[in-house]
């Protein structure tokens, strides 16, 4: 079969390698860049020049299977990283880390704060309710129902719970109520966020994202960057693209681009898909690599990976303001702190900024929930196959098991489920000692 692919995200570039065996792929993607969120950027610093991932960062050991199976396959280094998470507030005055207790204190007044112990008792007790709610209830409520329900207090609530779920999937602190509880637990479930002690080990690419990216494209014959694609026609047999190239003639498109940019190509056609397309919406995030140490917990003890911070006056409707610091994330050569904040509330030092990249991040409310439901219905329709981290919880991991399911309908086998049978899970090379 002849396929196009198109975009070159995780899951456009997992379609196309998985593919490209068994079929003449075809990869189109619009920017001259491929990639998508892996966006690894080149920086000079105290007189070295070192990759510094700005979008994708970390997977774990425990929840991507498929991304580390990839990666074994191409060969990719990984090393040790970390996920540790920071909360600074100017209004109540807050300050901490759950890196350890001398990040839990790094603010010394919360040794004699009642509303802080109280925050870290409800802590305890949501993770075995939440845990107790997934076994017991069949139906689903929102997150924000959740919360009421349990009676849980403000301050886990504003310094805690939301702050970090509104740094994981990227979108303001208000819109994370609206999230299906049933989702949003079985994720944190997934992911030992509901543990104290048991979590998964994170791990980052030795050099950069762009290492898997490059091993991927080094084995694509029919690269196309650089061209979008116009618009798609259905025909008898097969798929016509209209592309900046012009016209060609496919048996299958696997469309690799966010729902919001499909919905346009399909014009009139594939008019069952239009309404569930729809119904999933996307958050613009601007992504500032600088190294602003102000960004950071005011106290050193509390520097994380993730750092939230919200200013006075600063709305929880607005898109969440988080800072990572990469030198926790990846083996940085770097002195300085090293850093990419989402959304700032306040512009970092000119002087000690070196890029802005913008991003989208799905949004995942009821709707669009069930809008995957019904998407995942529809594959393979009149030769349309949809892939994308949006069609699961929007991570890496996520449109690679996409890219796995196309491959699957397409009558590819999946190279690390064959050698499921001696070995636990896929083994990703690990440099241990590369941190």
């Amino acid at each position: 079969m002849r396929v196009a692919v198109i975009g070159s995200g995780i899951a456009g570039l997992a379609s196309a390698w998985l593919l490209r065996k068994h079929h003449r792929v075809s990869l189109f993607e619009a920017d001259s860049r491929c990639g998508g969120h892996t966006h690894t950027v080149e920086i000079e610093h105290e007189g070295i020049t070192a990759p510094v991932d700005t979008g994708f960062l970390v997977c774990n050991d425990w929840t991507y299977p498929h991304l580390l199976g990839l990666f074994a396959e191409l060969q990719v280094e990984l090393v040790a990283s970390q996920m540790t998470f920071s909360v600074r507030l100017s209004d109540p005055e807050l300050e901490w880390s759950g890196t350890d207790l001398n990040g839990l204190f790094a603010q010394r007044r919360n040794l004699l704060r009642p509303a802080f112990y109280g925050m870290l008792r409800d802590i305890l007790r949501f993770n075995r309710d939440a845990k107790a709610w997934l076994r017991a209830e069949a139906s689903d409520i929102s997150l924000g129902e959740f919360l009421v329900r349990g009676r849980y207090g403000e301050w886990l609530q504003e310094a805690y719970l939301l702050p970090m779920a509104a740094a994981i999937w990227s979108c303001p602190v208000a819109q994370m109520r609206a999230y299906p509880a049933r989702s949003f637990l079985r994720f944190y479930e997934n992911h030992g966020l509901l543990n104290i002690f048991r979590r998964p080990q994170w791990l980052t690419v030795k050099g950069g994202g762009r290492e898997y990216v490059q091993r991927i494209l080094a084995q694509l014959d029919d690269l196309r960057s650089g061209t979008p694609v116009l618009r798609l026609e259905p025909l008898g047999a097969g798929i016509r693209v209209h592309s900046a190239a012009g016209v060609e003639d496919f048996d299958a498109v696997v469309s690799a681009v966010h729902s919001d940019q499909l919905l346009p190509l399909l014009g009139e056609h594939w008019p069952e898909h239009h309404a569930p397309l729809a119904a999933i919406r996307y958050q613009p995030n601007r992504a500032v690599l600088h190294r602003d140490a102000s960004f950071l917990p005011q106290r050193r003890q509390a520097w994380s990976a993730w750092n939230f911070h919200r200013e006075v006056g600063s709305s929880v409707e607005r898109p969440v303001a988080v800072s990572y610091l990469i030198n926790k994330l990846q083996p940085l050569p770097f002195r300085d702190p090293i850093i990419v904040t989402l959304n700032p509330e306040r512009e970092p030092d000119p002087a000690l900024v070196w890029r802005e990249i913008n991003y989208a991040h799905p949004v995942f409310d009821g709707p669009a929930v069930a809008a995957q439901a019904s998407l995942r219905a529809l594959q393979g329709v009149q030769g349309l196959y949809l892939a994308g981290a949006w069609l699961g919880y929007g991570f890496h991991e996520d449109g690679m098991r996409s890219a796995v399911e196309v491959a699957r309908a397409l009558g590819v086998r999946i190279p690390w489920e064959e050698k499921a049978a001696t070995q636990s899970r896929p083994e990703a090379v690990l440099c241990p000692n590369a941190a």
